[in-house]
């Protein structure tokens, strides 16, 4: 009911709701959820920043209780709850949560457990060093100010920073509508690419780049892949995927995945918790117990595996169902003039410099008034005690003069005064009027000419204001600056990046086991054969170095496995490793399936070279006998999930790839002692959709075993080996020639004594070999210790086995020879076994001459 007086204003609800939410969001959007794009904070940091600095708790004076800090910021400038305020400021503290922290806390400021902090009555906190550097030159007017809540006081609408804040330590907030996810940065990396761009305005984001080259988060990690990198850099937008730093280790006779660094924003203790209850639900298998070891020294996490779980399988386990690996979706949007904006990387650096520019400016305009301001004190001085005559007549005025008006009158009318200078010299101390005093104040006021001949220079000369800028954040580097804590895996993405990587020369090493690393070739010395070497690779108990290969890092590694599938990796992307380190597993690498084995490895040059991919060829075998050759161009389109090289059918499996350039020999042995050597012309080209056609045609029960290529006939030489120790070594030319696809000839006689064939290689006196038993055991031999003999020869006694056992494999490790060319210290001793440990059972390394029993039965061609 209407009362009287009243008036009724009648208002569409539609168009109400719409004006009161638009104010509303407004309001969330620049005065709460999103910050200024010129120094990176939002109103709240600010004024916990404002507050700290009025209350005069500098990083070089004593900590104050938070409370204190919090009430003052409440009162004066954030009437908001106190919590909104004190959790800020924990936050500003917390070396986990922001790569350079603002604020220096004293007490229990949380943990990366989602501990809270203690409450604010109980601990204390002042500014850290780099914040004096983000309040520097605030009382020089270098920033406008505005009226608090209540217009009772004024406060900053931006920090003149000389840190560049936004890039270095980010920030998120939630508007409406909108919200920002900003990734902290590395200092040192963000003023290079600053001064980049100050030299070069015009400078491209893919150059900022070679600066600024990722995200670098306080907690580490590891960046796994560089598109989303890239598209943050471009666009202000992008997925950023982050992995946990890990190491393999063994405790006890146990294997044990060690984690010490986590993914940014991840709670250690709600990650542990879920990893506990995906293993209690058997979404996770291999785990036996997980270790929280953390401590005042680091992060420690340690994941103990059972003894027959394969640690680099548990480890994608983890990385796919629990927060070792997360996202960090970058969204740059701030405030450029009080609208927010989406920025991209150069955005963000034009923003900074523009404000750093004007805070130049308002600061020397500042400093220009102020030292004009004394100068013109000064030159009051000089006229009135430049003198002794003039000194006296001052006296006389002064003396005469009934009130301190008076006095400043007859000053200014004798000696041409302003009322400011007549002021400064009534308040001038008579210590002043010495001879020696007079001769400071004459000092002063020329040096206070210089310093306005400067400014004004400063204010005329733009080149040197961004000299200034540049200056100053050179000192703010070698004061602040630090290493990347974050490390990137470019082999997580598909993006080439060979723009900012060396094409340094690099040695491959992989071991039998799988483990790959890179090392610089300057990291071998020279080292003539009669030296005695020096400490190479270390590998995991019952494994050895099996490729040892000279490449660059802008070439390719070709992945084979026994499913016919094929992946990438530029060698770059291995990651590098010392000539002692064990390397990663390729598992951890490539995304191959948890039941496939890598069966064989080849280097390729640059797959963009057309010329070349048309050149090569890719060779493989099957175990039923199927060979295929394939163009190289077919496999010169690298996808992160691999290709399938080779249909593989129902009980078939590949068993290796070759590359060749169209005039190798190919022969391929079976497990019944057969061989077959005919040209690789016989082999015609198909594709890669193909399935392939005949290598060897076989007997039932009989299957392949290994296949050669053979590019030096003169000097490589065949070598076979049975099951049973049984092995010798021919000249290729004793394998006369025959077409694809036939029976072959006997290459071995087997009989029970050999057992079935179990490995061809071509060698030659240079190569090594291993030998590896089905009981674990495995020794090196020396190619030069077996000579050359017929084919028609049973062969001899390559080791002797014990009871039951039996050869489970061989490999040849030998060097590549660029390599061996340049590397000639690579000690041998790198390539030979570890004791095996496991179960505390270690079987002793065969290290004697093995046994040589000739024996003269001959072999017949079929």
């Amino acid at each position: 009911m209407q009362k009287e007086g009243e008036r009724l204003i009648p208002i569409n609800i539609v168009d109400e709701m719409k004006s009161s939410y638009i104010d509303y969001s407004m309001s969330v959007i620049v005065s709460r959820a999103l910050p200024d794009v010129r120094d990176g904070l939002k109103p709240v940091h600010r004024r916990v920043l404002y507050g700290m600095y009025g209350l005069g708790v500098f990083s070089n004076r004593k900590y104050l209780k938070s409370a204190r800090i919090v009430g003052d910021v409440l009162g004066k400038y954030h009437p908001h709850g106190d919590s909104s305020v004190y959790d800020a400021m924990v936050r500003m503290a917390q070396p986990w949560s922001l790569r350079y922290p603002q604020v220096d806390g004293q007490g229990n400021f949380g943990s990366m457990d989602g501990d809270p902090p203690a409450a604010m009555r109980y601990t204390e906190a002042r500014l850290k060093k780099i914040s004096d550097d983000i309040l520097s030159d605030l009382d020089k007017e270098t920033v406008d100010f505005q009226n608090n809540f209540d217009d009772s006081l004024t406060e900053p609408t931006v920090m003149p920073t000389k840190i560049p804040n936004l890039l270095v330590n980010g920030t998120s907030g939630i508007a409406v509508g909108m919200a920002t996810n900003m990734a902290p940065h590395n200092l040192s990396e963000a003023v290079n690419a600053i001064g980049a761009y100050i030299d070069n305005r015009d400078i491209t984001i893919d150059e900022l780049m070679q600066h600024i080259i990722a995200p670098d988060f306080p907690t580490g990690g590891i960046i796994y892949g560089y598109d989303g990198v890239r598209d943050a850099f471009h666009t202000g937008r992008g997925r950023v995927v982050l992995r946990a730093k890990v190491s393999f280790e063994e405790i006890g006779n146990r294997n044990a995945i060690i984690v010490t660094e986590i993914p940014y924003q991840v709670n250690k203790a709600e990650m542990i918790a879920r990893t506990a209850d995906l293993v209690k639900d058997d979404k996770i298998l291999g785990i036996y117990e997980i270790r929280d070891e953390s401590d005042r020294n680091g992060l420690r996490i340690v994941y103990e595996l059972k003894n027959d779980a394969i640690p680099n399988v548990v480890l994608n386990l983890l990385y796919k169902y629990t927060s070792l690996q997360t996202s960090f979706s970058v969204n740059n949007i701030a405030l450029v003039h009080g609208r927010p904006e989406q920025l991209n990387l150069k955005d963000i650096i034009h923003h900074f410099v523009e404000h750093r520019h004007i805070v130049i400016v308002r600061r020397t305009q500042y400093e220009l008034k102020k030292a004009k301001e004394r100068a013109h004190i000064l030159e009051g001085f000089m006229k009135v005690i430049g003198s002794q005559a003039s000194l006296d007549k001052a006296i006389a005025i002064i003396r005469n003069s009934t009130n301190p008006q008076g006095a400043k009158e007859g000053l200014i009318q004798e000696f041409e005064l302003s009322d400011i200078q007549a002021q400064a010299i009534l308040d001038l101390r008579l210590a002043r009027l010495t001879g020696m005093e007079l001769d400071k104040i004459r000092d002063e006021y020329d040096t206070i000419m210089k310093e306005i001949q400067d400014l004004e220079d400063i204010l005329a000369n733009e080149s040197r204001r961004f000299q200034i800028i540049k200056d100053e954040l050179a000192e703010v580097k070698e004061k602040y600056g630090d290493e990347r804590r974050t490390e990137i895996d470019y082999s997580g993405g598909e993006m080439s990046i060979e723009d900012i990587i060396p094409n340094e020369a690099v040695v491959l090493t992989i071991s039998h086991a799988g483990y790959v690393k890179r090392t610089l070739l300057s990291e071998y010395k020279i080292q003539s054969r009669g030296g005695v070497g020096n400490k190479a690779a270390t590998t995991r108990d019952s494994d050895f170095l099996e490729y040892i290969v000279s490449a660059t890092n802008h070439q390719y590694m070709l992945f084979f496995t026994e499913k016919g599938k094929c992946y990438w990796l530029r060698v770059f992307e291995i990651p590098e490793g010392s000539k002692i380190s064990k390397g990663r597993a390729v598992q951890n690498l490539i995304n191959i399936e948890p039941d496939d084995k890598i069966k064989a490895y080849i280097r390729t040059n640059d797959l963009k070279d057309i010329d070349y991919i048309n050149q090569m060829s890719v060779v493989m075998i099957t175990k039923n006998g199927t060979i295929k050759k394939t163009s190289l161009e077919a496999y010169s389109r690298p996808r992160v999930n691999g290709i399938n090289a080779i249909e593989i059918r129902d009980n078939d499996q590949l068993l290796g790839a070759w590359l060749t350039n169209g005039t190798s020999q190919i022969m391929i042995a079976t497990k019944n002692g057969k061989c077959i050597r005919f040209p690789e012309e016989k082999v015609r080209e198909v594709g890669r959709g193909s399935i392939g056609v005949r290598g060897i045609t076989m007997e039932e029960n009989d299957e392949v075993i290994g296949m050669i290529v053979v590019n030096d006939v003169e000097n490589e030489t065949v070598l076979v080996v049975s099951e049973k120790g049984y092995g010798k070594r021919t000249a290729v030319e004793d394998y006369r020639i025959t077409n694809r696809g036939g029976k072959g000839v006997i290459t071995l006689n087997i009989t029970e004594k050999t057992g079935n064939l179990i490995a061809i290689q071509n060698v030659t006196d240079e190569d090594g070999l291993m030998i590896i038993n089905k009981s674990g055991v495995a020794i090196r031999m020396n190619m030069d210790e077996m000579r050359v003999m017929g084919r028609n020869t049973q062969g001899v006694k390559m080791i002797n086995l014990k009871k039951n056992d039996e050869i489970a494999a061989i490999a040849k490790v030998a060097m590549d020879k660029e390599v061996e060319e340049d590397l000639e210290e690579i000690e041998e001793g790198s390539e030979i076994v570890a004791d095996n440990q496991e179960n505390d059972q270690a079987p002793q390394v065969e290290n004697e001459n093995p046994t040589t029993e000739e024996a003269g039965s001959s072999d017949s061609e079929e």
